[in-house]
């Protein structure tokens, strides 16, 4: 099952853009209960944080790396047997040592906790590889 990439992903003004009202997306920059999550901090530098990510979510299951620029990853995520995708960013704060997240599901309405969860099991592998 294809999708057509959606038009509300990327930084605006050093922001990732919020959720929709939809309870399928989570987003470190929202912050209400539903969406909002915290975001991925680290200790080492901003390049070799980004390393360690980029390395953590190439190691995942049915992934493609879809934008790599400075301080900003855009991965797509796919089901195993309906095939659907999820559009996952990631941006760096270097002042602050966060990465913001965001994770939403392309179709649908509910992901059952699916972007929730596989945001913390990133931020669980991303701290292990520290």
């Amino acid at each position: 099952m294809t999708a057509i990439q959606p038009d509300n992903l990327g930084v605006v003004e050093g922001r990732l853009r919020p959720c929709p009202a939809s309870p399928n997306c989570v987003c470190s920059f929202d912050t209400d209960r539903e969406h909002g999550i915290p975001p991925l901090t680290f200790s080492d530098s901003p390049e070799a944080a980004m390393e360690r990510l980029r390395q953590t979510v190439k190691a995942m299951p049915r992934t493609r790396l879809v934008v790599d620029a400075a301080g900003y990853l855009h991965v797509e995520f796919r089901s195993l047997i309906l095939r659907f995708v999820d559009d996952v960013e990631f941006l760096v704060d270097a002042e602050t040592r966060m990465i913001h997240v965001r994770s939403a599901s392309r179709l649908g309405y509910s992901d059952l906790g699916v972007n929730r969860r596989r945001i913390e099991a990133i931020r669980k592998a991303f701290a292990a590889g520290s």
